[in-house]
């Protein structure tokens, strides 16, 4: 698989998105409006849950290698913001700060705890990186569909984005526990995955780019999906109908992927 995003574009694409989420929170008509994407949550709950979940992974990062995360928890931590706009803007954007300084004093390859401890994502402060990419990016889309006006994924996020959820949140080591089988994930803009699925676990590799090798020689998947990156996205995270997506094969597949067990 080729590599994933640079470190330093990790950072920049992190804080960016940052800004575009604290931007909508901002010009929203109140912070009580209901996250329709997070029906339980209201603005105000959503700002206050990626201000924390900025520190705790910054206190994870910075903790360096071990068993266990910091003691103190995301719910704690979001039970102590501030819930007045500018204040909340304030931590939210020191919350930021938290992290992307942890992370640039750690560097890519510094290990720590994660909860992927067992998926194809390494334990390290690099990985961390490209999951919270994900994590604002997609809270972002919430935070701009409650106001009405979702803004579209970046297309280098969304593309890194689909190959980051097939390795940390699906391509695990715990058995399969039924037939094995093949899903292929096709992005619009040219780029393909495939999770292999079998009895060793789960595995995603990125598929060769179309015209690159006979047909012949790429098996055919079970099922495939098939949409633009940020599509595929959003339909992982359960943002959109999966679908709302082209869906081919042995649709029961996706079903059986998504009530998976892996403990």
């Amino acid at each position: 698989m080729e590599e994933a995003l640079e470190f330093p574009v990790l950072l920049r694409l992190i804080d960016e998105r940052s800004i575009a989420f604290r931007a909508a929170v901002m010009s929203a008509p109140g912070l009580e409006l209901k996250v329709p994407t997070c029906p339980e949550w209201t603005l105000l709950d959503l700002a206050q849950h990626l201000g924390a979940v900025h520190r705790n992974w910054a206190a994870i990062v910075s903790a360096g290698p071990g068993a266990a995360p910091p003691a103190e928890s995301e719910p704690e931590v979001a039970g102590t913001a501030p819930r007045e706009r500018e204040p909340l803007l304030a931590w939210s954007a020191a919350s930021t700060r938290l992290l992307l300084d942890a992370l640039r004093e750690a560097g890519p390859d510094r290990g720590c705890w994660t909860w992927w401890g067992r998926s194809q994502s390494p334990q390290t402060s690099g990985a961390v990186a490209r999951h919270q990419l994900q994590e604002v990016t997609v809270h972002t889309y919430d935070a701009q569909i409650t106001l009405g006006a979702p803004r579209p994924l970046p297309d280098t996020a969304a593309l890194d984005g689909v190959e980051e959820f097939l390795s940390t949140c699906c391509a695990w080591t715990a058995p399969w526990p039924h037939e094995d089988a093949a899903l292929d994930f096709h992005a619009a803009e040219g780029r393909s995955w495939r999770l292999t699925l079998s009895a060793d676990g789960a595995r995603t590799a990125r598929l060769p780019a179309p015209g690159t090798m006979p047909a012949a020689d790429l098996d055919v998947a079970y099922a495939s999906a098939r949409g633009t990156a940020a599509e595929l996205v959003l339909a992982f995270y359960d943002r959109i109908p999966l679908d709302s997506l082209q869906l081919d094969g042995d649709l029961r597949l996706f079903d059986l992927l998504r009530d998976w067990d892996q403990e």
